[in-house]
């Protein structure tokens, strides 16, 4: 399950990604915008431009813009950095094996299997979907829905 951290990390790259190319965005624009607590959001977006996702500048005329072009950026990408390996259970873990403590053998396991597939399926789907993507089936969406379509 994502967490609302990762959650709103995605709806505020989206809202980057939108304005791709515009220069900078304040982070009031982007916490009014996608009704994300700013401090929360100050946290979150302080560490995606650590791991290489965004930069920004500070002061009044200052705010954040993506680093990496929205098509190529991935939502896999975006996951791993905000929630850990995709993985459900550390032996199947690409970049985090780890033996699974309860495990009784890891050779004759069954659910290993199961996860193993499980780890794949969800890495192809989220590997092959980018920013530019979420942002162009946001627009659709809206554009089918209504402007107040996502208002709740």
């Amino acid at each position: 399950m994502l967490s609302s951290r990762t959650k709103y990390a995605i709806h505020s790259l989206i809202f980057l990604a939108h304005r791709y190319g515009q220069g900078l965005v304040a982070i009031r624009d982007i916490s009014e915008a996608e009704r994300i607590p700013r401090k929360f959001l100050e946290a979150i977006l302080a560490d995606l431009k650590g791991d290489g996702i965004l930069t920004s500048r500070p002061g009044p005329n200052g705010g954040y813009m993506l680093r990496i072009a929205p098509e190529k950026l991935t939502l896999g990408r975006i996951v791993r950095i905000l929630e850990g390996p995709l993985a459900l259970t550390p032996c199947v873990s690409v970049n985090n094996y780890d033996t699974c403590i309860d495990c009784r053998s890891e050779k004759e396991c069954s659910l290993k299997l199961v996860m193993k597939k499980v780890r794949d399926a969800t890495a192809e789907i989220l590997d092959a979907l980018t920013l530019q993507e979420l942002a162009s089936n946001e627009t659709l969406l809206k554009e089918k829905m209504g402007p107040h379509s996502f208002d709740i």
